[in-house]
């Protein structure tokens, strides 16, 4: 088994070993994976933290050893960049600025110096160390409204319905599975709305019961969550109602208490 780091900002996941395939997922900076197939142009990788996998191209990741890896993934509460953009420097290279967003991991950091396999670079931004209360969740979601679409992604410049709770959990310090169906084995469910608290997730499926949607709980009824833009709307026993289209758009199916 051979495993690697993501040496970039954001590296596209994609479902073939081909440019012109599916985005079904986003590498951040100093993601940890095992490389499990191998291709001339193209590796497919499972990452550490949901083990989630895909095709990234060979020249967008570095190799480490089967040690640095455990090493990297066994941190359970790296830290986290808490600002939608920042810059990572190289202190040995004046143009080795990497850009990085909001919920990126930073393990090893230390004094502001990170050190990691084959690259030391230098962050003296805000970060956070610890598991969040719940209420922050709600915070960090409101940091991404009016992100737009993305299929896949998982950053203020683009990103789905799963990758917005992902990412904002992440935040908070605690783990959930990619896809919204994965998300919603997680938790304990709920039997009503009036049950639920700011933070807590609800589920939404299509005409064949399955779980395709995902989104936030704030107070009064309100829902964050990824649907053409991160926006707000309204939310009730039937679903989610957009009162701009003066309509449901989604089907309620589950609300799960996470933590």
């Amino acid at each position: 088994m051979e495993y690697g780091i993501c040496p970039l900002s954001i590296v596209p996941m994609r479902a073939e070993p081909d440019d012109r395939s599916e985005l079904v997922n986003q590498a951040l900076f100093a993601d940890v994976f095992k490389v499990v197939e191998k291709r001339t142009k193209w590796v497919r990788i499972r990452l550490s933290h949901d083990k989630y996998e895909g095709w990234i191209d060979r020249k967008q990741y570095r190799e480490i050893e089967e040690g640095q890896y455990k090493e990297i993934a066994g941190i359970k509460h790296s830290p986290m960049v808490m600002v939608p953009v920042d810059m990572l420097t190289d202190p040995e290279d004046p143009f080795g600025h990497i850009m990085v967003v909001q919920g990126t991991s930073l393990p090893t950091l230390e004094n502001g110096r990170i050190a990691l396999p084959g690259m030391t670079h230098l962050y003296n931004g805000e970060t956070l160390r610890e598991p969040q209360p719940k209420s922050r969740l709600v915070d960090f979601a409101y940091s991404y409204l009016n992100a737009p679409y993305l299929w896949g992604g998982r950053t203020p410049f683009g990103i789905d319905c799963s990758g917005f709770t992902q990412m904002v959990y992440k935040m908070g310090g605690y783990r959930l599975l990619r896809d919204a169906s994965q998300q919603a084995t997680q938790g304990v469910a709920l039997s009503f709305i009036e049950e639920s608290e700011p933070g807590d997730l609800a589920f939404f499926d299509n005409q064949e019961g399955k779980i395709i949607h995902v989104g936030i709980i704030l107070e009064d009824n309100y829902i964050l969550h990824a649907s053409g833009k991160v926006r707000l709307d309204r939310l009730d026993q039937s679903g989610i109602y957009n009162p701009e289209l003066r309509t449901h758009t989604h089907r309620l199916r589950v609300i799960k208490k996470i933590f």
